[in-house]
């Protein structure tokens, strides 16, 4: 399929209608492709206002080989995507007009194929994680859990659910650190990851299943689609900080009438008429994020004063239905950890994993160092992992889902550590800090500390989401990962690219039907080979 040759000529006249997006995240994207592709608006009438220097959002990927290079994190791909293969399949690839990015991301992992042969460590060694080490008592509550409606589970955490055993299994630790779950997160997203993903649970040992892209996906995702929406005329309105959005809403109708924002210390106003469409992302997973350095630790931030969730903030005080901010924003304790991004010269250490692990980069996924106080993972990605990336530099992603915990050799908290002490404490777990240490000179380890990556797995009761398009909206709604998709999972892709689905074809009123979730459990021998694989 040639993505650039689609048919995209106005089924009706939208020549006027205007549409703004505020934030620059995946799910704002999508919606601006969605209303060219479908809703066949034009692309200059559709204005992105992002208050960073740059659009994407979570998906991002930065730096260069001599200041070194940055991913806050990374979101996980499965051939179930439906909304996301969707989008991307409109998407030209920046090196092939002739290839969609869809294309482009299957095509790599039938070749890059993920199969790890070393997913947890412990004393420096491999652990068999060919049983999940699920007791009878663990069968039971995972498969009450599933039989129990979400309704029913309002506000538990996962550790009211689950005896204390059950986080010592092999299945906790390959679960909580693959989807980034604590013991303290709801266990109504549990239940839902559960089910969405059932049908990984076989092979959920070695991340089969589990696509990536050919670049880190801002190289990949972000910038092909950034460029196939300048290409239709679409305006980025660039460190443009949005502060309010004025509504008109009465008994029987909601509409946005004004977009209050502040561009180069000035503030501006922009009214919308009834014929306008808003399309708002609400809160931000990185929202206050903050990197370190080789000799400096990252500082953990306080929420803006001004951003986005200051601004879903003031949405949700003008009426009940636009949710409840706090329960996601106000836990930082519960939500934050920190991510590292290692650049180095030369291939001693990918040579070393690769020996070690039986991987090469690019097949085996998260490693994670069950031991670690920290909870330390790292993934070694198919190099090149950004497109100006030299030959000779090699770049390894890593996290910390613990750490306010004090290391077990360096003797800091990891929110303490500057980038040597983490690669220190990461390579006296491997064993090998004599053949690293003639490396750390020339090694550039970048923390960063990011207060909400988690914070949509925080326990929920309905209503503390809002719906994507609220009750009685005329022209707005409501996109990403803080607002409410029956069924499907948050802190994914698919999740912020179906809100997109739902917003465009809902207030266009679109004949088209939302690409459906995939639900898995309604197959029996999706079932069966799941219940197999909880039980060996």
């Amino acid at each position: 399929m040639n993505p650039s040759n689609q048919d995209f000529r106005p089924a009706s006249d939208h020549s006027k209608t205007r549409a703004y997006l505020v934030g620059g995240g995946i799910a704002s994207l999508a919606s601006a492709v969605y209303l060219i592709r479908e809703g066949r608006l034009s692309g200059v009438n559709i204005h992105i206002l992002e208050q960073e220097s740059k659009v994407g959002g979570a998906l991002d990927g930065s730096g260069s080989p001599e200041n070194g290079y940055l991913i806050r994190g990374g979101r996980m791909l499965e051939g179930h995507f439906v909304c996301t293969w969707d989008l991307l399949s409109a998407i030209s690839t920046l090196n092939n007009p002739n290839q969609s990015v869809t294309d482009e991301i299957f095509e790599f992992n039938r070749k890059v194929v993920s199969a790890s042969k070393s997913r947890l460590l412990k004393n420096g060694k491999i652990i068999d994680v060919s049983s999940y080490g699920l007791s009878k008592r663990d069968h039971y509550d995972m498969l009450k859990l599933l039989f129990n409606s979400e309704e029913a589970l309002g506000a538990k955490r996962i550790e009211d659910w689950f005896s204390p055993e059950f986080f010592n299994s092999v299945f906790w630790l390959l679960w909580s650190t693959t989807f980034a779950f604590q013991r303290w997160s709801s266990l109504a997203e549990m239940r839902r990851y559960f089910i969405r993903f059932i049908h990984l649970l076989p092979g959920f040992n070695k991340l089969q299943g589990i696509m990536r892209t050919v670049y880190n996906q801002y190289d990949s995702v972000i910038l092909p689609i950034e460029t196939w929406l300048k290409e239709q005329g679409v305006q980025f309105m660039i460190s443009s900080q949005v502060t309010d959005i004025e509504f008109d809403i009465n008994d029987s109708a909601k509409a946005a009438t004004a977009i209050h924002y502040v561009c180069d210390g000035h503030q501006k106003k922009i009214s919308i008429s009834k014929d306008d469409y808003v399309f708002v992302t609400l809160g931000s997973m990185v929202e206050s994020s903050t990197i370190g350095s080789m000799s400096s630790p990252a500082m953990l931030d306080t929420k803006a004063q001004s951003g986005a969730w200051a601004l879903w903030e003031n949405i949700a005080r003008k009426q009940v239905d636009f949710g409840r901010p706090a329960v996601f924003s106000d836990h930082v304790d519960q939500s934050k950890w920190m991510s590292f991004t290692t650049t180095l010269k030369g291939s001693v250490f990918f040579d070393h994993m690769e020996a070690f692990t039986g991987n090469t980069a690019g097949t085996g996924g998260l490693v994670t160092i069950t031991d670690s106080n920290w909870l330390m993972s790292v993934v070694l990605a198919y190099q090149p992992h950004f497109s100006n990336q030299p030959k000779d530099v090699f770049v390894f992603w890593g996290d910390g889902l613990l750490p306010d915990n004090e290391g077990n050799f360096v003797k800091k908290k990891m929110s303490d550590c500057s980038g040597e002490e983490i690669l220190t404490e990461l390579f006296f777990h491997l064993g090998i800090m004599d053949v690293m240490q003639p490396v750390m000179s020339k090694a550039n380890c970048i923390p960063c500390i990011m207060p909400y990556i988690t914070s949509q797995f925080l326990p929920r009761i309905p209503g503390d989401r809002p719906l994507v398009v609220p009750e009685g909206s005329t022209n707005f709604a409501f996109l990403g990962q803080f607002v409410e998709v029956p069924k499907d999972c948050v802190f994914t892709v698919e999740y912020a690219v179906r809100t997109a689905q739902v917003a465009v074809y809902t207030l266009l009123k679109l004949e088209k039907e939302v690409s459906p979730v995939y639900e898995g459990h309604h197959d029996l021998h999706v079932l069966l080979d799941a219940f197999k694989a909880i039980n060996s």
